[in-house]
């Protein structure tokens, strides 16, 4: 993949066309492609709860055939004008990327117009990328890693979309049909719901005149069904039986949002707690000085309708109890300021010096400028973030840890955990 050439922040302008649809770009005209991301508010959220995986199936479709073309032949002109469109869903986005030579960038456009509003859904495509998903699903069933998480918002989120799974299950995907398809088109992908992040050979006029032409024919604003705010239910630590001899586990809480104040300081406290690899507090507790497990890990979800903190660790079915005490110990040191002035230098360093290398190519630099307008951090946030984290005092840090980890964790196993209920 290419990198972008230069250095220093990306210039970003705001692009809005005509008809008002609007864009972050970053123009590159040194090399001949472009890379386009597309987001939707139209994830797995808003399946109907006896259709889950409806968005993900949909998905899966959107480059199986529109227009006048059948699946093969969408997929011939993708292939022989090197176009690479793919999509993908999770709780609250529908993601499109689309990557283009300029020398078939109208052409790309195109495709995507017709595969936007003239899906065909033909019969063929519908029952093999729903044979595929089921096909999954299976092998899914038997991976402890999916197992724990999968339990772990299924505990948290019972009764709300973000508790049902994104790929749904065997009976609520063969309830799906054709016009149910359909409806995340009509009712879903609308313009008021849409974010879109441009980076490479482009600039703002004729990105513009392709924004009109390509997105101006969808409806304006998004008839599905609201989607409430919920918090995640905490408290529980629930065992999954699975007949393995090394146990996952997810644990997790309520976390903050990227247009929160404290969110640069949070990020600091997830480093320091499990975000920092062999830097983190977990890392050295439960890896380094007791050989608990190999990995342990922590990291902020930036879910729409509930925020996460959430973290996981394996190890053997005997250490599983202590592996999670640890946790907690060091969970509970962290809210109650148990900090140092190393820890919040050394996350500052590490936090600015990698968020150049999250940039180095089109697609992530189109990635980066979607998040930025999903989550309202303003077309100037490449400029200001890291000055933004570097801001972070130590009482911001002692008062977001606070913030972020007291109170109670929900805990997920999948194994068979000696030393827990059910285990």
């Amino acid at each position: 993949m290419a990198e972008r050439p230069g250095a220093g922040p990306a210039r970003v302008e705001e692009v809005v066309s005509p008809g008002g649809i609007r864009a972050y770009l970053v123009s590159e005209r040194s090399v001949p492609f472009l890379s386009m991301e597309l987001c939707f508010r139209a994830g797995a959220v808003y399946d109907p709860a006896d259709r889950a995986g409806l968005a993900h199936l949909c998905a899966g479709l959107l480059d199986e055939g529109a227009g006048p073309y059948d699946s093969q032949a969408f997929q011939r002109e993708l292939e022989d004008n090197a176009i690479k469109l793919a999509c993908e869903v999770d709780q609250d986005e529908l993601r499109i990327r689309l990557k283009t030579l300029t020398a078939t960038r109208e052409h790309a456009f195109e495709l995507l117009r017709l595969a936007l509003l003239e899906p065909r859904f033909d019969p063929e495509p519908v029952e093999r990328i729903r044979g595929q998903v089921l096909a999954d699903l299976r092998r899914r069933e038997s991976d402890p890693n999916y197992v724990s998480t999968r339990a772990w918002y299924a505990r948290a989120f019972d009764g709300h979309g973000y508790g049902r799974p994104i790929r749904g299950t065997p009976e609520t995907l063969a309830r799906i049909r054709r016009e149910d398809l359909r409806a995340v088109v009509a009712e879903r992908l609308a313009r008021s719901e849409l974010a879109i992040g441009v980076a490479g050979d482009i600039d703002a006029e004729e990105l513009a005149r392709l924004l009109d032409r390509t997105f101006l024919a969808l409806p304006e604003r998004a008839s599905r069904p609201p989607v409430a705010p919920v918090r995640p239910a905490l408290g529980d630590t629930l065992v999954v039986p699975m007949p393995i001899p090394q146990s996952v586990v997810t644990f997790g809480r309520c976390g903050l949002r990227p247009s929160d104040p404290d969110y640069h300081a949070a990020t600091i406290a997830n480093y320091v707690l499990g975000g920092g690899g062999f830097a983190s507090r977990l890392m050295e507790e439960v890896r380094e000085k007791r050989g608990l497990a190999y990995s342990v890990y922590t990291y902020l979800a930036d879910m729409e309708l509930a925020p996460l903190w959430l973290g996981g660790v394996a190890t053997s079915n005997e250490r599983v109890a202590q592996s999670i005490e640890l946790v907690r110990a060091e969970v509970a040191r962290l809210a109650s300021g148990k900090v140092e002035e190393r820890e919040l230098a050394d996350a500052k360093t590490y936090l600015t010096g990698s968020f150049p290398l999250r940039l180095s190519t089109n697609d992530q630099l189109a990635r980066m400028l979607v998040s930025m307008m999903v989550h309202g951090l303003g077309r100037d946030y490449l400029e200001r973030r890291n000055a933004l984290v570097e801001a972070v005092t130590f009482e911001d840090l002692e008062r977001v840890c606070g913030r972020l980890y007291a109170g109670e964790l929900l805990v997920t196993v999948a194994g068979r955990p000696e030393g827990l209920p059910g285990g």
